[in-house]
């Protein structure tokens, strides 16, 4: 299962422009595309799935596979949970665009999903989500093994039950804890090489789970007046910008002190303790200039949490990279 983060707890859509909408006003009335034309209704169901957020989840499950063979992993099998992996991933996300539905019209950032835009009906989402549960759940069962089919199952249920509809609107911690959702593609992608598990994939699903909260309260602070508008407590709407960066880099610490601990666990060589040390610093110096920043006064956008965002994504792709790249060259 590749649920990330987003949420993951991550939930990033296509970029939105800046159209002169005060952030966070109702977006205008939705218009439904033209009845007839499949192309628009195939896009649309795609978008439901939110590509984007499968892309960065496949990006901590592929090489995983790699260390788990300690070299190249047979390429059916790396099909196999490719497929069901993003089929999985759809689902949830498919589902949780249903449970937002109401929502997600309200902010700029999501304003352009099928939903808010009546592309879909709430019902055939509905549906089309539970559809491809189902079926990437009997994929891995029947094509991979019974333990990659638990965990992408329970990688649904808990984005589902847990942070959609339990944790996302009641608590500033709901991305700490649905983050976990976003880190079972690791622990996926190590059972579909091994049907086991071990220290070494835990290891990176701490990665993951450390990463998940300064990566999404950067995106988060960005859009805080739309999370403020929809009602959704994340932590940037709830605490001082001083407080969101001062925990962000302490996630930030905890991440690469993670990072780095996977070099003894797993054995790693040293190309995969060099990347770790260099992006780990990398990525704390851009926590530092964000908590400098907010010490010396500077506020709002002129912060560029957006900055450390991106950054972060380079990071985890860079460092995940490193996962694979190491069992062949060591």
């Amino acid at each position: 299962m590749t649920v990330l983060s987003n949420k993951r707890g991550v939930e990033l859509d296509e970029p939105v422009p800046l159209d002169g909408q005060a952030p966070g006003a109702l977006a205008p009335e939705p218009v439904a595309e033209a009845r007839g034309s499949i192309g628009a209704s195939v896009r649309a169901y795609v978008a439901l799935t939110k590509p984007r957020v499968i892309e960065l989840l496949l990006i901590t499950t592929i090489p995983v596979m790699f260390l788990a063979q300690r070299g190249l992993p047979p390429l059916g099998t790396v099909l196999l949970t490719f497929s069901f992996g993003a089929m999985s991933a759809g689902a949830a996300n498919a589902i949780n665009c249903y449970i937002d539905r109401d929502i997600d019209v309200k902010m700029r950032r999501t304003r352009r999903r099928p939903l808010a835009r009546a592309q879909v009906t709430p019902a055939r989402a509905l549906v089309f989500g539970i559809t491809l549960a189902l079926v990437s759940t009997a994929g891995f069962f029947f094509t991979v093994n019974p333990l990659s089919a638990a965990g992408s199952l329970f990688a649904i249920l808990f984005y589902v039950f847990v942070y959609s509809l339990l944790l996302k609107r009641r608590t500033s911690q709901n991305v700490v804890w649905g983050g976990i959702a976003g880190c079972m593609p690791v622990l996926i992608g190590w059972t579909a090489i091994t049907n086991g598990l071990s220290w070494t994939p835990f290891v990176l699903f701490g990665v993951v789970f450390l990463w998940t909260p300064p990566h999404t309260w950067t995106l988060a602070m960005r859009y805080r007046e739309d999370y403020a508008v929809a009602k959704v407590p994340m932590l940037p709407v709830v605490a001082t910008e001083r407080r969101v960066i001062t925990e962000s880099l302490v996630y930030a610490y905890a991440t690469v002190v993670c990072s780095l601990v996977l070099w003894p666990v797993a054995g790693m060589g040293p190309v995969y303790g060099a990347v770790a040390v260099v992006l780990g610093l990398v990525f704390l110096g851009e926590g530092h200039r964000l908590l400098k920043a907010v010490r010396a006064g500077v506020t709002g956008v002129h912060l560029r949490p957006m900055r450390f965002f991106h950054l972060s994504n380079v990071y985890l792709a860079l460092l995940f990279t490193a996962v694979a790249v190491d069992p062949l060259l060591h």
